[in-house]
């Protein structure tokens, strides 16, 4: 595990509780979920189209929908949900409809005296659950009814009734060598459905009124996801064959809904046997597929095509991999790769790679080589974390943004200082290093950059020769913080490269050596020669002579093991040694450079050499029991209703339209599937997308902002096809990598925080969780963390024992959205770019720089289709990180209004209407300018109409 940040408190510490917290006994979580309470009859409006549903929650059926303003009679409440009754006319007959709808839109009217009335229980076919948590048995079906007894978590029992979402079941135990059963009612939302029985007995054959036939399938092999059953048919109704345990391989060859007819090989007292059989897919995953023809070793005669010699590449599988002697999987397989092996490839045909794998056995090695599927391969870059060191360009030098040359993001002169804590052996074997650059994280060649140390030296002053700027790093490139007038004196006690880092007016910066000169003083009237007799003293001010200035507020960290010493001096008796990485508050700072703090429980001074000022979203109080810190691979005890009430009071409050209204359950739906925090990935999304009303949520369904670039942020996003997508990708992906321990992106399966320096370089000992890689904003997770508190309080008691899925899906591909632009969008080539017939397909022409072409179609995946000289093409060449290097677009606009009025002429008759998103093309003039009158710009529609439009509100993409 890796050792975690450390923050210190140097300051008196608070402990902060909830006035509603109340302690719980951590051994004994019991919970239970309120039943539908009576309330006096009480007329309520709708504030807006209401879904009356059959049951209190999304998850139950859509009865009808109530439009806006209606009354409507409440005669029960459950949580949040209100069971009404409606009436309304139709075509002059009038009807009335009986369910439950949300609170949270209705707005109340008046209260009538209670008329009474009865609730009946429904009988459900016999049902085995198993329960999540500690739970009580009651003898009616709600909280108010006699506890019979406490359930343990992880037992079972039959359900035969059900009211609202309350079972009647019955348990079955031992005590003391005796067994008894109890009958009773428990809360539904702390049961785990394990299997259903028909109510007439188990049989061994289906349903009469089932005519469904089984699908033959492409025979492919599964892992089993948990201890699964074989029956004798498609459903639990079926005699059990036997139980496959977890991890087995099965090979399917029919399905039939979600049940698959598998064969089952193992071996017992020394014998094989295989089983055939029935199992539920929900606990299949998928290892490989093959022909159901048969496995030959000679490919289609129809395959012409011939492999491509490429620059020799380490790829890491991403399952288990059969390499074959051909490029398909009509081949015979050579061996199975396991999951997470490094291969090297040399060719490829289509998506097939031949490759060379190196193993050994029975301490011998072995290296076989033949074709593997690319879909099942990740390009390995091998990163190494080093001690802090700037690099310098040695000439004009270009940082990217992946470890490779793949399209420039920023060009450099030489001369500027990159901060690296991190080396990548890309996977054709280049070195490169991380590096910080304004912010973004990117990467430079070796071969670009030469090391230089920072010098330490005794503290010099200097006289600034010119108006001299001050860079927020060791270069010009960097960020110009200000500019110190020509005389002013500045002190430096270290320099790297040419560039002496100073301070001025509060900020700290780098000033180059050429702007500065040694600071002589003008000699005093009084000599300052040594009395006769006595010898010069050092230049080190005596203890008498040091002051201390207090501070408050600044935070720091440790960059080595640090030694707390009684006074600020090397010679002064050692009081504690405070560990790399921790986070410190001081007090004061001495006029000799060392800082007074305190630490465990005594104060002292620590060296300002090596504790480097920060912006950290670390606990200043050291307190790692909230959100922040909860593993996001457990589930959260939260329902759907509390999430939309907090989407819903922000969208009311604001009165912004929000995508994510009414879509708490989705999110846990998402959350369960791939075993991640539901809650988390609420909170994420209302972060990233400020609630569901962000241009890229509105229009592209795009939540968390995934594939925007900060060059072209709105044209490079995914455009997602629905909201369920856009969480199930992200969820998918977030599981896959950064709460993956096998992946390089894993700095542990929590939020975390991230420290940066005051030039946002990443202080990698002391930046933990998500937050070290996903975001650069160092209070990212304490943000993430509190939008999860405004849903649902934190119950540490609940996350001591939650279950922590350690499942790891596969990296989703990216989704298969794309960006029409409309017509006449013209474009101009900034390089020569090649041409492909089709997405992935052969280069059949080059556009030279400087040409002409008209820009049609962008997919996710970064394919961009052109007209060119009236031929259709397809390039992925045009990286949108770095549009300007390829191409530059003279009259492509997108929409930031809700609704934006076309005009005839400025301040005109409003002729159409765009939508929040939409790409229009802006009219150039006969010179190639657009045609613009003061602030509006002339427009063509879609309909070859022309209008003008306010240019406040269109933002020019890709100029």
């Amino acid at each position: 595990m890796k050792k975690m940040g450390k923050s210190i408190v140097l300051s008196t510490g608070l402990l902060l509780v909830s006035p509603n917290f109340s302690p719980i006994p951590w051994n004994v979580p019991v919970v239970e979920a309120a039943s539908a309470v009576k309330i006096v009859p009480t007329v309520y409006q709708t504030t807006a189209n209401l879904n009356m549903r059959t049951g209190a929650g999304t998850k139950y059926k859509i009865v009808l929908t109530i439009p806006k303003g209606k009354t409507v009679k409440a005669t029960e409440k459950l949580g949040d949900w209100y069971k009404v009754s409606y009436e309304y006319s139709e075509k002059g007959k009038k009807y009335t409809k009986t369910g439950w709808v949300s609170g949270s839109y209705l707005k109340k009217v008046s209260s009538q005296p209670a008329t009474g009335g009865t609730t009946k229980t429904t009988a459900v076919a016999s049902t085995v659950y198993q329960t999540t948590a500690n739970l009580n048995m009651r003898t009616g079906a709600g909280t108010k009814y006699k506890i019979v007894l406490t359930i343990p978590k992880g037992k079972t029992v039959k359900a035969t009734e059900k009211l609202g979402d309350w079972y009647k079941v019955s348990y079955e135990y031992s005590e003391k060598g005796k067994k008894y059963a109890k009958t009773g009612w428990v809360s539904g939302s702390y049961l785990k459905k394990v299997s259903s029985q028909p109510t007439t007995g188990n049989t061994s054959q289906p349903d009469k009124g089932n005519t469904a036939k089984p699908t033959a399938i492409t025979k492919t092999v599964y892992q089993t996801t948990a201890n699964l059953n074989m029956r004798t048919g498609a459903g639990t109704k079926y005699k059990i064959v036997l139980t496959i345990p977890k991890g087995k391989t099965v090979k399917a060859t029919e399905k039939l809904g979600d049940w698959y007819k598998v064969s089952y090989e193992y071996s017992e007292k020394g014998k094989k046997y295989t089983k055939t059989g029935w199992v539920s897919g929900s606990y299949l995953k998928k290892v490989s597929s093959q022909p159901t023809t048969g496995n030959t070793s000679q490919p289609d005669k129809g395959n012409t095509a011939k492999p491509t010699v490429i620059t020799k590449t380490v790829y890491q599988t991403t399952a288990n991999l059969n390499m074959r002697t051909g490029a398909g999987t009509t081949y015979k397989t050579v061996i199975t790769i396991p999951k997470g092996k490094n291969v090297t490839a040399t060719e490829k045909l289509g998506d097939w790679y031949k490759v060379s794998y190196e193993y050994s056995e029975k301490g011998k090695k072995y290296t076989k080589t033949g074709w593997v599927s690319g879909s099942y391969l990740s390009e390995y870059n091998q990163y190494k974390n080093i001690s802090g060191t700037y690099f310098f360009t040695k000439k004009a030098s270009f940082l990217y943004s992946v470890p490779k040359q793949q399209g420039s993001t920023v060009k450099l002169t030489d001369g500027n200082g990159l901060y690296s804590t991190r080396m990548v052996i890309n996977s054709i074997g280049q070195t490169w290093y991380e590096v910080t650059f304004n912010g973004k994280k990117l990467y430079v060649s070796a071969n670009d950059v030469t090391k230089v140390a920072p010098q330490q030296f005794s503290e010099t002053k200097y006289q600034v020769k010119n108006d001299a700027a001050l860079y927020a790093a060791p270069g010009s490139a960097h960020n110009r913080l200000m500019t110190i007038p020509k005389g002013t004196v500045v002190s430096s006690s270290l320099n790297i490269g040419s560039w002496y880092e100073v301070t001025y007016k509060g900020k700290k910066g780098y000033v180059h050596s050429a702007e500065l000169a040694k600071y002589a003083p003008a000699p005093s009237s009084g000599s300052s020669n040594p009395a006769p007799g006595q010898s010069a003293q050092p230049n080190n001010p005596s203890s008498s002579t040091i002051t201390e200035t207090g501070m408050s507020g600044r935070t720091f960290a440790v960059r080595a093991n640090l030694n707390v010493r009684k006074q600020p001096s090397t010679s002064a008796d050692l009081l504690a040694t405070i560990p790399k990485g921790t986070i410190v508050v001081p007090t004061h700072r001495t006029s000799n450079g060392w800082y007074k703090l305190k630490y465990a429980g005594k104060t002292g001074y620590v060296s300002g050499d090596y504790i480097t000022e920060v912006k950290t979203g670390a606990p200043l109080d050291g307190q790692r029991d909230g959100y922040q810190f909860i593993d996001l691979r457990t589930q959260a005890p939260v329902e759907a209703g509390q999430i939309n009430k907090y989407i819903q009071s922000y969208v009311q409050s604001t009165g912004k339209q929000s995508v994510l209204v009414n879509q708490g359950q989705t999110f846990i739906n998402v959350g369960r599937k791939y075993g991640v925090n539901p809650l988390y990935l609420a909170a994420h999304a209302i972060h990233e997308s400020a609630f569901g009303t962000s241009r890229l949520a509105l229009t592209k369904y795009n939540l968390f902002g995934y594939g925007a670039y900060d060059a072209a942020p709105f044209v490079s996003a995914y455009r997602f096809s629905s909201i369920e997508e856009s969480i199930e990708y992200v969820a998918r992906k977030i599981k896959s990598s950064y709460l993956n321990p096998s992946h390089p992106f894993f700095k542990g399966a929590f939020l975390g925080f991230r420290t940066n320096t005051l030039q946002n370089i990443r202080v990698d000992e002391s930046s933990e969780g998500m937050n070290f890689y996903y975001a650069t904003d160092p209070y990212w997770g304490q943000t993430i963390a509190r939008h999860m508190a405004n849903m649902l309080s934190y119950d540490s008691n609940y996350y001591k024992s939650a279950r922590i899925d350690t499942s790891v899906p596969s990296s989703p591909s990216v989704p298969s959205g794309s960006d029409q632009f409309p017509a006449g969008i013209v474009a101009v080539a900034n390089s020569s770019i090649p041409l492909y017939d089709k997405k992935a397909g052969k280069q059949i022409a080059t556009l030279a720089k400087g040409s002409t072409f008209t820009l049609l179609e962008k997919t996710n995946d970064y394919w961009i289709k052109l007209n060119y000289n009236g031929t259709q093409y397809w390039t992925n060449a045009i990286k949108l990180y770095d549009y300007r290097t390829y191409m530059t677009v003279k009259n492509l606009g997108s929409v930031t209004a809700t609704a934006l009025n076309v005009r005839e002429k400025p301040q005109g008759n409003i002729i159409s209407q765009l939508k929040l998103g939409q790409y229009v093309q802006l009219k150039l003039t006969k010179d190639g300018k657009l045609e613009t009158n003061g602030s509006w710009y002339k427009v063509v529609l879609a309909n070859g109409t022309e209008g003008w439009v306010s240019s406040q509100y269109i933002i020019r993409e890709l100029q």
